[in-house]
């Protein structure tokens, strides 16, 4: 991917919010890969996006940055429920537009995006930032190499542990896109559609496992796909807020050996503890993956018994979040195709759509993502 903008202007981003989002998973990418320039954020209180970002304007409202001609791309990493209303307003301003997950709180809202963009000759990304974590492009690579065999069975874990419902976060407060199904379903979904297509079937349950809670805190969601010879594969997603021992992030069986990788991506942690990405491209890593935090790899060397394997460590491939915006940089400039695109996000809410829909029936159903 090229990195070389002498030649160019740079894209000029506004970031919309500096909680969780907009402060740990956007502006620190944004401004580590160059070609884009952070040149405003958005925070209604408090002047640390400015003492973090020296030199970028410090907005107090989104209409600011709406208005402001000057800005190319806008980066919505505001709460949940206002995704939609941001999206549009900044399509309609004629910006650029990556939106944080969930995109929107229903597939046809996704759509209406999406028909807004083309309108407007403008990028819809959907910010699944998970398809850039060390773990899953682990998994993709072990498919695309074929290490494990025909898979039959990927079991993917978002777990944690928080008993007791959190007072004061709209993340706990009710509503259609604010339960652990649209906050991590998400990432576990999209990984799901990246590595296999479209599945034949879903099923799924759906619930509130704490003592209190106004959300859905629990979700598991089995997608079926067909391979050749009609051969099953079985892809389950799972996530709780009462694992206090989590589960692996990824079990991956298949016909010649088996992946299990414990443990997230380390970027996020790092972040959180006031590290910063590297300029993309500059020779200091972001960010390798400890040898202690390797997946274990079992291959057979002999499948006709006596059964023989061997099994040892293998190194996690290295995640990085500044392809996600090396990606969107490119895309506007036309220099490459859109990696993860509005269609990748329609599917997705979808799919959440189908296992809301499956657990209140207790049912399989078909997936089927025509209109």
């Amino acid at each position: 991917m090229s990195t070389d903008t002498s030649q160019t202007a740079p894209i000029r981003a506004a970031v919309l919010g500096y909680g969780f989002a907009g402060r740990i998973f956007h502006s620190p990418f944004v401004n580590a890969v160059p070609g884009l320039k952070l040149t405003a954020i958005v925070q209604r209180h408090g002047e640390t996006a400015a003492e973090d970002y020296p030199g970028i304007r410090l907005l107090r409202s989104a209409e600011e940055a709406f208005a402001d001609p000057a800005i190319d791309l806008i980066v919505v990493a505001t709460p949940n429920d206002s995704h939609v209303e941001m999206a549009q307003r900044a399509l309609e301003s004629g910006k650029h537009v990556v939106v944080d997950k969930p995109v929107a709180g229903s597939s046809s809202q996704v759509r209406a995006l999406m028909a807004l963009a083309q309108r407007q000759g403008k990028l819809l990304a959907p910010f699944h930032n998970r398809r850039f974590d060390g773990d899953f492009l682990t998994v993709k690579r072990l498919k695309e190499e074929g290490r494990l065999g025909r898979i039959t069975l990927v079991d993917s874990h978002y777990d944690r542990f928080r008993p007791l419902q959190r007072a004061n976060t709209w993340k706990e407060a009710g509503g259609a896109a604010n339960g652990i199904l649209f906050d991590l379903g998400p990432h576990l979904v999209d990984q799901s559609l990246a590595l296999f297509g479209i599945p034949k079937t879903i099923s799924a349950s759906v619930r509130h496992e704490r003592d209190v809670t106004a959300i859905e805190d629990a979700f598991d969601i089995v997608l079926e796909f067909e391979q050749p010879e009609r051969r099953p594969l079985r892809y389950e997603c799972h996530a709780t807020m009462l694992a206090p021992e989590p589960a692996p992030r990824f079990r991956v069986n298949g016909t010649m050996g088996s992946y299990v990788k414990f443990g997230l991506d380390p970027q996020e942690a790092a972040l959180l503890n006031g590290s910063r990405p590297t300029q993309l491209g500059s020779p200091e890593p972001w960010l390798p993956e400890a040898e202690s935090s390797w997946g274990t790899l079992t291959l057979a060397t002999r499948v006709t018994e006596p059964i023989l394997v061997e099994r040892g460590k293998f190194p996690t491939q290295t995640g990085d979040y500044r392809r996600f915006y090396a990606n969107v940089r490119d895309a506007i400039r036309g220099e490459a195709p859109l990696e993860i695109s509005a269609e990748d996000a329609f599917r997705t809410i979808r799919l959440l759509e189908l296992a809301l829909e499956a657990s209140d029936q207790n049912h399989t159903l078909t997936v089927d993502f025509t209109e």
